[in-house]
């Protein structure tokens, strides 16, 4: 049964499904209040299904390919009322949809949350505060979990809109892919304020077209992480874009990072979404071709440079 955590809330029973870099570090900021956390991995084996049973909570953090397969396995079988926090980023390519969407898919009664923020694990693991937003279309579930959660290093806020806060957290990846593409060449702090600028109005575009809200663009899901990934060498998006700028291509820019880089799949599934729906997405666009090999770094800021001149467009009603 649960227990009662150190800051007095109760302790709960907690699974950790994934246990990378962010799930390790989510893993160990509950334990560290005082909450009783058992973690799953592919790497470390076992049956994910057993991690189930008699929890209060489940995170899931495992890298975006994943999640299509492990909610396909666990999904159909969830308990009944076992609130799931999706702690993943992406759009899955094969079924052009977020994260949340695909555990939905398998079992539409799952209490689903989305965790999403400026939440670089390593500062977090190193004691460094920051912020995230628990969105759900539940409430009263995301209010009772934010303060059973919420710790001094890590503060949380709720919010109504999970798929505008999942699409942001997606898209943001790109975003920072695109930034460390203009600071590897130098383009200077002009180009760059330009550039995520820009940046928040594609991804706003990208959130209405999924049902989002676009105002979730202005929390910590869209221009708060947005900010952490685009100007912090401890991403791995914007690494990869430094890389890129260095003129390695996408095999070996990935090589360099040594670790999943989820904007490249993300630029690849929102641009072939894209192509269908008819949206215009230049800076998703340029990163995908940068990484396909079709344009050279110099040549997709000239490409965005020289592009059709229009207003400024940053209503989405």
């Amino acid at each position: 049964m649960p227990g009662v955590a150190h800051d007095g809330a109760m302790a709960l029973r907690i699974g950790v499904l994934g246990l990378g870099a962010w799930g390790s570090t989510l893993a160990a900021l509950l334990e560290a209040q005082g909450h009783a956390v058992r973690g799953w991995s592919r790497r470390l084996g076992g049956d994910p299904a057993a991690l189930l049973a008699d929890q209060d909570l489940v995170l899931v953090a495992v890298s975006m390919a994943g999640v299509a397969g492990l909610a396909e396995r666990l999904g159909p079988a969830w308990p009944d009322q076992l609130p799931l926090v999706s702690c993943s980023k992406g759009i899955d390519l094969a079924q052009r949809c977020t994260p949340s969407r695909l555990w939905l898919q398998q079992n539409p009664a799952i209490p689903l949350l989305v965790l999403s923020g400026p939440n670089l694990a390593s500062e977090l693991a190193a004691g460094q505060p920051a912020a995230s937003v628990l969105a759900a279309s539940d409430a009263g579930l995301a209010r009772s979990l934010q303060h059973a959660l919420s710790s001094e290093r890590l503060r949380l806020y709720t919010n109504a809109d999970p798929i505008g806060t999942e699409v942001a957290g997606a898209l943001k990846n790109v975003m920072a892919i695109a930034a460390g593409v203009s600071d590897g060449l130098g383009l200077g702090a002009n180009a760059k304020g330009s550039l995520l600028c820009r940046a928040l109005v594609e991804m706003g575009a990208v959130i209405r077209a999924f049902g989002g809200d676009p105002a979730s663009l202005y929390g910590l899901a869209g221009l708060g992480d947005l900010l952490a990934t685009a100007n912090s060498s401890l991403s791995r998006n914007y690494r990869f874009g430094l890389a890129l700028a260095e003129g390695l291509n996408a095999q070996e820019a990935l090589s360099r990072v040594g670790a999943t880089v989820e904007g490249v799949p993300t630029a690849a599934a929102v641009m072939q979404m894209a192509s269908e729906q008819h949206w215009h997405l230049p800076i998703s666009a340029e990163i995908h071709n940068l990484v396909l090999g079709r344009v050279t770094p110099h040549e997709a800021v000239r490409r965005l440079m020289e592009r059709e001149l229009k207003d400024e467009g940053l209503s989405w009603r």
